[in-house]
């Protein structure tokens, strides 16, 4: 099968397309054929092998060859043992274990999976196992009245969050970069500010709840920020900004009368279904629906990736190192649609943009994947 491999911590110039063996899925696993995946900071993260958390599992080398945690697609296999999941169903799921979903095939455990609804397509389902669960338990304490702030809140996990916050009647401040604020503005956001030009610490304005996705800030500062009775939850940032808020944060929550700690993000089905459950209630109308999840109109963090007829060298590859071309840049992109030119014979792939036109053609098996690929920035449907 084709897949996107990487054998060294680095830059996207480490992916390069090769063949590789297909996985049988053990005990309690399954074999699911990718139809689409997407790429969360934990990909990015574990492409660059930093933070030092990245590396767990393989310190010097990347322990899975493959990256890739949310995938949807169809069972083609099961292991012994598995119960609940039959050949031909079509399910999505955060595979963070095994990883894989960059591939033609993916083996994953079968409690990590659930059953797709039909309502969803494969590109909107793999958008949610992720990014949900920590959407959901992130804005758990959000009410009426309530202010709170989201610090990486163009992204996957942050712009679920936006919404979430907002149909629980919290204000919401979303914190990104430039090019974000329209699209943060888009899916709710009360206020928004350029972290490059404004520190949320020092504004002078107070929050009932921050959420914070890219920590870097001293936890005084954090402290500053905050009302009394206020929380403060890390989920992403620098192994320096988590380990400070396990030890330094604690004590000075807890002297000042605030808590400053770090979110464990509790992951599986029981814990994506729900907003999926949300999702699937309010996209009869998607265009006016208050959560968005459309692979053409995904986040840099969190883009659902079309993987049509994967037998084509050229697909995962291309559309992956344009992904992470944009995660590198800070930018946001919309997702790439590949179409065949020639019946889908290996090597004949183009990219295609928005319109349907055809540009660029795909890289041959075993080329290393390189060089500068332009990006959109995401209009708001």
């Amino acid at each position: 099968m084709k897949a996107v491999v990487y054998d060294r911590y680095g830059p996207p110039e480490m992916l390069r397309i090769e063949d590789v063996p297909m996985p049988t899925p053990g005990p309690g696993q399954v074999l699911v054929r990718v139809a689409a995946t997407s790429i969360n900071l934990s990909d990015w993260e574990t492409l660059r092998g930093t933070p030092a958390y990245s590396r767990i599992g393989g310190i010097r080398t990347p322990r899975h060859h493959i990256l890739g945690s949310d995938i949807a697609g169809r069972v083609e296999a099961i292991g012994d043992g598995v119960t609940g999941l039959e050949r031909g169903d079509d399910v999505y799921g955060d595979n963070l274990s095994l990883k894989g979903g960059f591939a033609e095939y993916a083996v994953a455990p079968a409690s990590a999976l659930a059953v797709k609804p039909a309502q969803l397509t494969f590109e909107e389902a793999s958008t949610i196992p992720q990014a949900g669960p920590i959407a959901l338990q992130g804005t758990a304490g959000a009410g009426r009245g309530s202010r709170m702030l989201i610090n990486g809140a163009g992204g996957g996990s942050g712009s679920f969050a936006i919404q979430l916050a907002k149909r629980l009647g919290a204000h919401v401040t979303g914190v990104d970069n430039a090019e974000k604020l329209e699209f943060m503005r888009a899916v709710g956001a009360d206020a928004v500010l350029d972290y490059r030009t404004h520190d949320f610490t020092r504004a002078g304005q107070r929050y009932d709840l921050i959420l914070d996705l890219v920590a870097h800030r001293s936890m005084f500062a954090c402290r500053r920020a905050l009302t009394k009775g206020g929380r403060y939850r890390i989920v992403g940032g620098t192994t320096r900004a988590l380990l400070r808020a396990l030890t330094v944060g604690f004590v000075v929550g807890r002297a000042t009368g605030r808590r400053i700690g770090v979110l464990a993000v509790k992951a599986g089905p029981a814990r994506f279904r729900p907003l999926t459950d949300l999702v699937v209630a309010i996209t009869p109308d998607r265009a006016a629906g208050l959560l968005r999840v459309r692979a053409e109109a995904a986040t840099t963090a969190q883009t659902g990736v079309e993987m049509e007829a994967l037998t084509a060298a050229s697909v995962a590859a291309l559309t992956v190192y344009d992904m992470v071309k944009g995660v590198e840049k800070g930018v946001e992109i919309r997702s790439v649609r590949l179409v065949s030119k020639s019946g889908g014979k290996s090597g004949d792939w183009t990219r295609a943009s928005d319109d349907g036109a055809a540009r660029r053609p795909a890289r041959r098996p075993g080329d290393r994947v390189a060089g500068r690929v332009g990006s959109k920035r995401k209009r708001p449907s």
